[in-house]
């Protein structure tokens, strides 16, 4: 009698589905289990899709090595040689540190004005994060932005406000330009965390959260290449495509020894297992969980991990791509522009300007030489950029840039002279559209007030525990990471922990 291997299936082909898949088969040879991963959409990946646009190599979705200390990310890019190329590549700049700041309305602000509160933005940071102490009155510790707003309230108790018009820009003083610089560093930070408020963003978890040490990176040959690597080690037919779980069925009782869990697609077959690692995206577990999502459980999930799933955040994060006109006569070279926009309650604001660009932040060329701009956009802003068509954001974009701009004459940054222009001349758009996917419905995950970093924990922990067929259904993915959470590394870890779950489970760890 032929006794078969443990069958393990792994919902997800993106980072932590592929890494815990290559774990699993390299274990003894690769003879030790039947390793399937099924993936709902038709290309790997999951959230690292690289991409091409206006004769660029793009990244729809994961850009950067945040920390190349201990990132196995980063050691991947090593082996393969990929983080050289002989073309050009998204973000090759790094962090740019020559920035132009204008006001709503193209009001350059000095470095004297923005930077410091730049600096206040960063310092209180670094106390959210633990890296250094708070000498304010008190800290809140309900969420960051209570926090930072906190923060900015007692800087200005500390320094003698200025009234009226300071530095000549119309009707910004200085008390409003620094809250608009503020809000502007605000919102970069929305786009790190896909919170749509910090309001929403737990201060006590913050500080839990580990960066790892060194540069932040992008991957010159493209994200995708680490991808690739970790498929490719896998025998043909282990990856199927276009294959859409809508129920995982577990605690299967059966008499003769089948296996305990079955999956069921949407188009009508089934594939039984012993293990199943579900890698899918927080968003579709918080759909699977109400009536809005097709991944149901039988029975359903604990309550446990019900109430983990609901109080745990996750966020929407889009990145929108802008040709300019090879043609474009009025720049040697884009700047990298940061704007500040008047706040909403504001009578000032521009009425040309569309609410779901008052809270981006910058709009950039992805290398200095580039005519492919890049801006991010986070929350309720990212959801309403999916919805617009292509002729609307070129239009409502140019018209945004060029009122940021039309006053700027001849101003310079860096030797890029910026020259007074009618309108902004873009030819054409890409973007992400990560909200709507049905197989994301966001980007990632962050710890929301109310919930803690325990609640990832308990989202990671297997069902069930214990009993005659235990590890039936495991967990992986960023939002599965307590501390590096929203992050491809730690994607990775935890797909590496699953799959040392299993194989201690098997006695090969």
């Amino acid at each position: 009698m032929v006794v078969s291997k443990p069958r393990i299936v792994i919902i997800g082909a993106g980072l932590a589905g592929l890494t815990a898949a290559n774990k699993l088969y390299k274990a003894n040879g690769g003879n030790s289990f039947e390793v399937c991963i099924v993936e709902g959409g038709n290309r790997i990946g999951g959230r690292i899709n690289t991409s091409e646009f206006g004769g660029d190599r793009v990244e729809l979705g994961a850009t950067w090595i945040h920390g190349i200390g201990g990132s196995p990310v980063y050691e991947l890019a090593q082996e393969l040689d990929a983080l050289e190329s002989n073309e050009p590549w998204e973000c090759m700049d790094g962090f740019l540190d020559d920035t132009i700041t204008i006001a709503e309305n193209g009001y350059v602000l000095s470095p004297s004005l923005v930077d410091p509160i730049s600096n206040l933005f960063k310092n209180l940071m670094d106390v959210a994060q633990g890296k250094r102490k708070y000498g304010g009155n008190g800290i809140v510790n309900m969420s960051v932005g209570s926090f930072l707003r906190r923060g900015l309230e007692d800087y200005w108790a500390l320094e003698s406000r200025e009234d009226g018009n300071g530095n000549g820009n119309g009707n910004w003083n200085k008390k409003l330009l620094e809250e608009a610089i503020f809000a502007m560093e605000e919102n970069i930070q929305r786009e790190y965390t896909g919170a749509n408020d910090l309001l929403q963003l737990d201060y006590k978890a913050e500080s839990e959260y580990v960066m790892c040490p060194g540069e932040e990176i992008t991957i010159a040959k493209g994200y995708s290449c680490i991808i690739e690597s970790l498929a490719c080690v896998l025998p043909n037919g282990t990856i199927q495509l276009g294959k859409k779980v809508c129920k995982i069925e577990w605690q299967c009782q059966h008499n003769d020894g089948a296996r305990p869990v079955k999956l069921h697609f949407l188009d009508g077959t089934t594939l039984s297992a012993d293990h199943v690692v579900v890698t899918v995206s927080l968003g579709v577990l918080k759909a699977g969980i109400s009536d809005s999502g097709i991944l149901k459980f039988d029975p359903p999930l604990p309550d446990y991990k019900k109430d983990v799933i609901s109080r745990l955040g996750y966020g929407v994060v889009n990145k929108l791509f802008l040709e300019l006109s090879p043609d474009f006569p009025y720049f040697s070279e884009f700047p990298f522009l940061q704007m500040v926009f008047h706040q909403s309650k504001s009578k000032d604001k521009n009425p040309k300007i569309p609410w779901w660009i008052r809270k981006t932040a910058s709009v950039s060329p992805i290398y200095k030489s580039s005519r492919v701009l890049l801006s991010w956009f986070a929350g309720e802003e990212a959801l309403e950029l999916e919805t617009l068509s292509d002729e609307v954001i070129l239009d409502q974009v140019s018209t945004t840039l060029s009122t940021f701009l039309s006053n700027s004459s001849e101003e310079k940054c860096n030797g890029n002279v910026i020259k007074n222009s009618s309108k902004l001349n873009l030819v054409k758009v890409l973007k992400t559209q990560w909200g709507h996917d049905p197989l994301f419905l966001g980007s990632y995950s962050y710890i929301a007030v109310g919930s803690s970093g325990s609640d990832m924990d308990s989202l990671a922990e297997p069902l069930p525990k214990s009993g005659s067929h235990p590890l039936q259904i495991l967990f992986a993915g960023e939002a599965t990471h307590r501390t590096q959470y929203s992050t491809t590394h730690g994607a990775y870890f935890s797909g590496i922990r699953e799959a040392n779950r299993l194989l201690e489970h098997y006695g090969l760890n």
